[in-house]
C-alpha cells in the first residue's frame, strides 16, 4: 500500500484502491490500543432518485435508513450481537448523503472486521423481517414529528427548497416506508453497496497489508455500476420567506436559512466548507458582537447559533434557536452580515476566528471516529479531508467577506418558526 505523511498534522495514510474499485485507507497509530474501521456507501437519505441500466427508478423517502437498520440482520442472527460478544463497540447511521457502519474494538480487531465487511456487503432480508420493522421505524419517525428541534428545521428546509432532496426526511414517512419491501432493499443494495460505491477507513495500530488483504476475500470482485442521481432540478429562489406551526413549547423557536450557491466536487468544496464555517462564527458566534449585543438585550441565549451545511447539489446556511421575538432577531442577523459585506471583517477578531477554526480541525484529529468520517465525505465529495491546513493557507479574510456578502442576502432568506400552541 502507498504510505503518505501529513507532515504539519503528524499523521500516517497507507492507501490503495482494490481491483475491484474499493478504495482503503488506513490511518496508522501506533501509540494506541483502540482500533477503529469505517465501511460507508455514497448513498444516503437524499439518494430516492437514481438511474440503473439506463432507467430513472423512484423509491419511497427513508429507504437508505431503512436499509441500513434492516442490513445488521444476517441468516445466522445479528451481526450487532456478533460484534459485541467480541468486545467490539458497533454501530451505524444514515445521513443525507452516505451511509456508514463501524465498530471500535481493543481486541480480535481482524476478525470483527470480517463480520462487518460481511454482513455489510452480504444482505440478508425476509418479507416478514422487513414488515416487523416498519413498527420500529414509524414509531421512530413519530417521534421525530413530535420535537420541535426538528419540525423548525424541516420547516426552514422546506421553505428554502421547491424540489431539492436535500429537504426530505432521511427516515421519510410513517406512508413512504409502507411502501418498502424486502426486493425494493435488495434493489438499492445491489445498486449502491458495491466496492465502487464505498470506502472503507481504518484508525489504528493496525496492519495495512492484512486490512487489504481481508477486504479483497470478503469483498465482491466487481466494481459495479456508477449510478447517477437526481437530486431534484433547483430554481434560484426560496419557497417562501416565513413558514410557522404551533407545538407545545413554552417560547418561540425559529431558524433563519440563507440557501448558498452549491459547490462541484473538488478541493473547492473543502475550501468553501471552512470559509462558511468562519462566515458562522464571525456573524454568529458567542464572542461576536451581534451575540454580545442580542444576549445583552435579552432576545436571546444559549440555545442560539447557527452553521453552515454542504451536501451534494446543495448548500445553505442557518441560525436560530429561542427568542421572545424571533422578528427582531432575525433582522438583527440580516443587518449584521450586511454591515459586515459592507465595511469589512474586523482584522484581529478574524484573525482569532481563523485560529480557532483552525484548531479546532487539529483537534478532531484526536478523535478515530472523525479521522474516519472525514476522510471518507472528502473521498465522495473529491478532495482530501487531511489537507486541510493547505486549504486554509489559501482562504483570505476577503474571500469570507465575499461569502457573506454573495450568500446571506434578503433575496436567499427564509425563516422557519415554532409559537407556542
Amino acid at each position: 500500500m502507498k504510505k503518505e505523511l501529513y507532515q504539519r498534522i503528524g499523521e500516517t495514510v497507507y492507501r490503495e484502491v482494490l481491483p475491484n474499485g474499493l478504495p482503503i485507507n488506513v490511518v496508522y497509530k501506533p501509540d494506541f490500543a483502540k482500533s477503529y474501521a469505517f465501511f460507508a456507501t455514497r448513498y444516503g437519505g437524499m439518494d430516492t432518485r437514481f438511474q440503473l441500466n439506463g432507467t430513472w427508478i423512484d423509491t419511497p423517502a427513508g429507504i437508505a435508513h431503512y436499509l441500513e437498520h434492516k442490513m445488521f440482520d444476517t441468516e445466522e442472527g445479528n451481526a450487532l450481537q456478533d460484534l459485541a460478544k467480541n468486545g467490539a463497540e458497533p454501530n451505524a447511521f444514515t445521513s443525507n448523503a452516505m451511509t456508514g457502519y463501524y465498530f471500535d474494538s481493543t481486541e480480535k480487531f481482524e476478525e470483527n472486521l470480517k463480520i462487518l465487511l460481511s454482513f455489510v456487503s452480504i444482505p440478508y432480508f425476509t418479507d416478514e423481517s422487513v414488515e416487523k420493522e416498519q413498527g420500529i421505524i414509524s414509531q421512530e419517525i413519530r417521534m421525530i414529528e413530535d420535537n420541535p428541534d426538528w419540525q423548525v428545521y424541516a420547516g426552514m428546509m422546506g421553505a428554502l427548497y421547491h424540489r431539492n432532496t436535500a429537504k426530505t426526511h432521511i427516515a421519510g414517512s410513517v406512508e413512504s416506508i409502507r411502501e418498502i419491501t424486502a426486493k425494493t432493499l435488495y434493489d438499492c443494495h445491489k445498486a449502491f453497496y458495491t466496492p465502487g460505491n464505498m470506502i472503507l477507513t481504518v484508525v489504528g495500530n493496525v496492519d495495512a497489508e492484512r486490512v487489504k488483504e481481508i477486504a479483497a476475500s470478503i469483498l465482491p470482485k466487481e466494481s459495479g455500476p456508477v449510478i447517477p442521481r437526481d437530486h431534484g432540478e433547483e430554481p434560484a429562489g426560496v419557497v417562501q420567506r416565513e413558514v410557522s406551526r404551533k407545538m407545545e413549547v413554552s417560547m418561540p423557536q425559529f431558524l433563519l436559512g440563507f440557501k448558498c450557491t452549491p459547490t462541484p466536487p473538488g478541493e473547492d468544496f473543502l475550501r468553501r466548507s471552512l470559509i462558511g464555517g468562519m462566515a458562522s462564527d464571525l456573524l454568529l458566534g458567542d464572542s461576536s458582537p451581534l451575540y454580545q449585543r442580542l444576549y445583552e438585550q435579552g432576545l436571546i441565549n444559549a440555545s442560539f447559533g447557527g452553521t453552515f451545511e454542504m451536501m451534494p447539489d446543495t448548500a445553505y446556511f442557518y441560525a436560530g434557536g429561542d427568542s421572545r421575538d424571533v422578528n427582531a432577531v432575525a433582522a438583527e442577523i440580516k443587518k449584521e452580515a450586511r454591515r459586515l459585506a459592507t465595511e469589512g471583517l474586523d482584522h484581529d477578531f478574524y484573525e482569532r476566528v481563523r485560529k480557532a477554526a483552525f484548531g479546532t480541525m487539529l483537534r478532531s484529529m484526536n478523535s478515530f471516529e472523525s479521522i474516519a468520517v472525514s476522510l471518507t465525505e472528502g473521498h465522495f465529495t473529491g478532495y482530501d479531508a487531511l489537507r486541510f491546513p493547505e486549504a486554509f493557507d489559501g482562504i483570505t479574510e476577503e474571500d469570507v467577506r465575499a461569502f457573506i456578502k454573495d450568500q446571506l442576502t434578503e433575496d436567499r432568506a427564509a425563516m422557519s418558526v415554532i409559537l407556542p400552541k
